[in-house]
């Protein structure tokens, strides 16, 4: 159980770390893509920008006067003037680029291709910032007016950040996801440990709470053997109740234990391979006996050939013995029936009654340990739920499979399929 717990983990985390590496390989495809549109973009706003600063026109009249420092259309100040084309330059590269769906922060400069400084943004960027340049060639009035090749550069900031924040429809529900699936797993793991500790706690106080009414129920019984021998006639009768309650508490008792021993994770079944046709041939002719006396009407048909299968014969016993006796107190006017054969490498008991049946609904549940049929004439049944955990247990231990067949009313058919040993 330990084995395959870690197993599920050790999947858990993988796949964890598998989407982990796909959002983020999901995420690099998108951050190029986003760079792709921006640059893109970027060549519509060079192209509309160049076109626009090509012609004579207010923006560049205005940039033209206030390089060369000429007032004689002005009657500010040449640094005003300056000034003013700065700002009027920084608000039609704006337009530009909202235009065309960039709106992030940027800054420019104007100067030529011999890097001689004409003109800069009214906002500069810090030295240590990460800044991406992006420079356009104009052409034109301004490279005419200056016999110069003129150059305006754009700078943009931090455009990682950028191209992240026009991928929060990607980014943000991938971790949101991730974060989500590690906290509802992380909510399991400790709800599946805190409910383990109480299951063991609660297997520990059950088996050492049985194995210490063992010694007193021993004591009892063996009190009320020798009271029988030496009771008055109107006393035995109930000396003889009291050795039989003794009897069914001692059975319950170690029902408890072996299911206690099955669930331990340190059990392991001593397996052998076995002919087991004589042991159920034996357990049959055994429970025929004892139930005769009790109008109970059992048939069962034995395949001849063998069945060689991998067995722990105590526990396997007790299985068959724990069907037949539901099939038995669970029945007005019991008919049982048991047939064991091999089909398809697979060696099968079935036990047949005809007993209150079960409901689709009560099937889910029959085999958890402590459960019992709602059913109001099921209960009446003295019983503690321990018979078909038990049974799915050491049937599973076998590497084989329950099948329980019933309908309310009708009795049930339960089938015990277990692995024939061939090598």
């Amino acid at each position: 159980m330990l084995k395959k717990r870690n197993i599920y983990i050790a999947i858990f985390f993988v796949s964890l770390i598998g989407l982990a590496v796909i959002q983020y390989q999901y995420l690099r495809i998108g951050l190029n893509l986003a760079k792709l549109q921006f640059n893109t973009k970027l060549g519509n706003v060079s192209s509309d920008i160049a076109k626009g600063l090509e012609t004579e026109n207010q923006l560049t009249f205005l940039i033209g006067n206030a390089l060369k420092e000429d007032t004689s259309y002005f009657t500010n100040r040449i640094d005003s003037v300056q000034e003013a084309s700065r700002y009027f330059l920084n608000d039609y590269i704006t337009e530009k680029l909202v235009t065309n769906g960039i709106d992030t922060d940027f800054t420019y400069t104007l100067h030529s291709k011999d890097s001689s400084f004409y003109l800069q943004s009214p906002k500069r960027f810090e030295i240590n910032d990460n800044v991406e340049s992006y420079p356009i060639e104009l052409i034109g009035y301004l490279p005419r007016e200056f016999e110069k090749k003129v150059v305006l550069e754009l700078q943009f900031k931090n455009l990682n950040s950028f191209f992240l924040s026009k991928l929060n429809g990607l980014t943000l529900p991938s971790i949101l996801f991730i974060l989500g699936i590690c906290i509802a797993v992380i909510w399991v793991l400790r709800t599946y440990y805190w409910q383990r500790n109480v299951i063991t706690t609660t297997n520990e106080f059950i088996n050492n709470l049985t194995h210490e009414l063992k010694t007193p129920v021993f004591s009892i019984g063996l009190a009320t053997k020798i009271l029988e021998d030496s009771a008055l006639n109107e006393q035995k009768p109930i000396l003889g109740m009291i050795r039989q309650q003794v009897k069914r508490l001692t059975v319950h008792i170690d029902k408890v234990l072996e299911l206690g021993n099955l669930e331990s994770s340190n059990n392991v079944l001593k397996l052998e391979i076995i002919d087991f046709r004589p042991y159920l041939f034996k357990l049959c002719e055994e429970f025929a006996t004892l139930v005769a006396i009790e109008e109970v009407q059992f048939i069962y048909d034995l395949q001849q050939e063998n069945f060689r299968i991998k067995a722990e014969v105590f526990h396997l016993e007790n299985t068959i013995n724990n069907i037949l006796d539901n099939a038995k107190k669970y029945s007005a006017r019991p008919i049982i029936k048991l047939k064991a054969y091999s089909l398809n490498n697979q060696f099968i008991i079935e036990i047949i009654d005809n007993g209150k049946g079960i409901s689709e609904e009560e099937k889910k549940k029959i085999f958890l340990k402590y459960y019992r049929v709602t059913d109001t004439e099921v209960q009446s049944v003295k019983g503690y739920g321990l018979g078909l955990s038990y049974v799915k247990k050491v049937i599973e231990k076998h590497k084989g499979k329950v099948l329980i067949e019933s309908e309310k009313g009708k009795g049930s058919k339960v089938s015990l399929k277990i692995p024939l040993y061939n090598e």
